[in-house]
Parts: structure tokens; C-alpha cells; sequence
């Protein structure tokens, strides 16, 4: 008994081990089943669409903030804790140094309050306490005149009579003559000093005053660059400055981001092999990427009638890729709950 076991015992092994490896061989040679997308993929709503990349973006585009002047930020009136506030055009951002020209305009300052006081001295000369002296002055000339007129017509009846020499009475008809002379001279400063200040000065200190107002003007306009203010109704998206850096005019970075949100728009891109389906007034659904249940209709706002090379969503202009592009803008409504820079799955039923 035992040796009959024996003998059925290896071929009973074999045939288990040809099963086995037959088994084997059938299931492995089968195609496994394909899993499920870690994620649903958006399905458009009509028969027949065109599909298009769109991005969130705010009503008035997104608007990156600048500085005209370059230098260190002295004050950040947002800062980042409070981006997503809304600020009103004209509301100061943030400010670079200007302690330079607020020198400046202190000097000029004191330049025109001495500009206009010249001004002034002018417009009101003569001075009453100027006029008394130049007065007595003709005064005494004119005495004087009467004075060497007597002495000359004495002199000249005593010349008659040769009771006087020549040069005596040349002198005392010299000495009239001077005198009517230093009259005239008198007389004419009076004239000077009351006719006030020449005209021709007088326009020239206007002048001085208004190229004084015109650089003070210019100064606080240069200490108006140095704050940067909101160009529009919006919300602050994003803040790159803080106090103590130095900024730059030129620069490749936004310093701050601003935009309305509250109406988001919708840039899509259509590829260029779409252009001639496109219709601006067809019905148009957008669906968030990563929940393709929840979509937003659309409302055609206007199209750029510029193809373009296709940018890559990751936001930098800079990365381009070979397809061109019609860029569409579409107004969400109801888009609560979307942000900023947020992709989008669009579809656009076509004829």
C-alpha cells in the first residue's frame, strides 16, 4: 500500500504544477480593466462645442502696480495681511522716499516768499519816508539857485563899473551856473522817486515770482510720483513691497495687483483651428477645474481681434508654446466662490 502511494504521488504533483502554470498563463495574458481618473473630467452640456482654457481674472484685468520713481519704500498703506481689501481710486499704496524733495520744496518756498516781498517792494515805491529828503533837497537847490543869482547880478553891475576884476565875475557866473544845474539834477531825482519803480523791474519780479511757483509746482509734483495711488475701484490680489526695500521703476515683478472683483471675467483661449466656429453670441458654460459638476454660464463681453501665441497658464508671459491663440472675454455670473488666476474648462456651442 504504501509503495502504490509512492508511485502516484509525483505524478499527482506534476498535474497540479501543469494546472497551475496553465491558470497562470490564462490570466496573466488577460488585458486588466482601466481605472477610474483620480479626477472627473468636464463634459460640455451641448451636442456640439468648442473647448477653450480660460482664466479667471478680474473685471478691470488684473493691473500691476508700478512706481514712477525709484527708491526706498518708506510706507505700505497695504500690507499683506490685508490683501482682498478694497480700496477707492486714488487711495494712497504705498510711498517711496521723498524726504529729498520735501527739502527742495522748503528751499523754493523760501525763494518765492523773497521773490514776491521784491515784488511787493516794488509795486508800493516810493516810500513815504523817501520823499522829505529828495523834497528839501530842491528846496535847498532851488535857494541856492537865488542865492548865486543875486551874487551874480551884483557881480556883473560891479564889472560894469570895473569895481571887479574878470575872473571874479566869472566866477560868480560860473558858480550860478552850477547851481541851476544841481536844480535840474534835484529836480529830476524827485521826479525819479516819485515816478516809483520801472515798469521793465517790476516784470521782472513777476517773472522771478512765477518761475518760483513753477519749480514749487514741479516739486510737489515729484513728491506726488513718490506715492503710488490706485488707478481704479478694485481689490488689492497681491502685495510684492514691503517697507524698507528699495523699488525700482523698471521691473519685470508687479509690486501690487489690483483689480474689481466684483464681476470676475473669463479670458479664453481659442485655439485657431476654432476661429471660423466661433459664434460671439453662442451660449458658453464654464466648469471649475477639479469639480466638474459645478459650472457657470457665460455672457460674451468682447473678443481681441489679435491672434496671439498661446501663453501657458502658469501666469508667467514669458513661456509661450507653438499654438496661436483668439483671446475671448466672457463676464461669469455668479461666479462666487472663483478666484483670481483660477482655471477654467469653457465650452461654446457651435451650429
Amino acid at each position: 500500500m504504501g509503495l502504490i502511494s509512492r508511485a502516484w504521488l509525483l505524478p499527482m504533483v506534476a498535474l497540479l504544477m501543469a494546472v497551475f502554470a496553465s491558470y497562470h498563463m490564462l490570466v496573466s495574458g488577460q488585458t486588466p480593466p482601466a481605472p477610474p481618473p483620480p479626477q472627473e473630467p468636464a463634459r460640455t452640456p451641448y451636442s456640439k462645442s468648442i473647448h477653450g482654457i480660460g482664466l479667471a481674472e478680474a473685471q478691470t484685468e488684473n493691473i500691476s502696480i508700478g512706481t514712477a520713481v525709484p527708491g526706498l519704500v518708506m510706507e505700505v498703506a497695504i500690507t499683506s495681511e490685508q490683501v482682498g481689501r478694497r480700496v477707492r481710486a486714488g487711495e494712497m499704496l504705498f510711498r517711496v522716499d521723498d524726504r529729498h524733495h520735501q527739502a527742495q520744496l522748503k528751499v523754493q518756498q523760501k525763494r518765492l516768499a523773497a521773490a514776491r516781498a521784491e515784488l511787493r517792494k516794488l509795486q508800493q515805491m516810493p516810500r513815504a519816508e523817501e520823499l522829505p529828503p529828495v523834497a528839501a533837497k530842491v528846496r535847498a537847490a532851488e535857494a541856492n539857485v537865488r542865492l548865486t543869482l543875486d551874487l551874480f547880478e551884483r557881480a556883473r553891475k560891479m564889472f560894469q563899473e570895473r569895481a571887479i576884476g574878470a575872473e571874479e565875475y566869472t566866477q560868480r557866473r560860473l558858480a550860478h551856473e552850477v547851481a541851476e544845474h544841481q536844480l535840474e539834477q534835484a529836480r529830476a531825482e524827485y521826479a525819479l522817486l516819485t515816478a516809483g519803480a520801472w515798469e521793465a523791474d517790476k516784470l521782472i519780479a513777476a517773472a522771478a515770482v512765477d518761475q518760483a511757483e513753477a519749480q514749487i509746482e514741479q516739486i510737489q509734483t515729484d513728491i506726488e510720483r513718490c506715492v503710488v495711488r490706485a488707478p481704479v475701484d478694485g481689490e488689492v490680489l497681491k502685495v510684492n513691497v514691503r517697507v524698507g526695500e528699495y523699488v525700482a521703476a523698471a521691473t519685470g515683478q508687479a509690486l501690487m495687483t489690483l483689480g474689481s472683483v466684483q464681476r470676475l471675467h473669463v479670458r479664453v483661449d481659442i485655439d485657431e483651428n476654432d476661429i471660423a466656429r466661433f459664434q460671439p453670441k453662442a451660449p458658453a458654460r464654464a466648469s471649475v477645474r477639479g469639480q466638474p459638476g459645478k459650472s457657470y454660464p457665460l455672457t460674451f463681453v468682447r473678443l481681441e481681434p489679435m491672434v496671439v501665441p498661446k501663453r501657458s497658464l502658469t501666469g508667467d508671459n514669458t513661456e509661450r508654446v507653438d499654438t496661436r491663440v483668439m483671446q475671448v472675454i466672457y463676464a461669469v455670473a455668479g461666479g462666487q466662490g472663483l478666484l483670481v488666476g483660477q482655471q477654467l474648462d469653457v465650452f461654446i456651442e457651435v451650429d
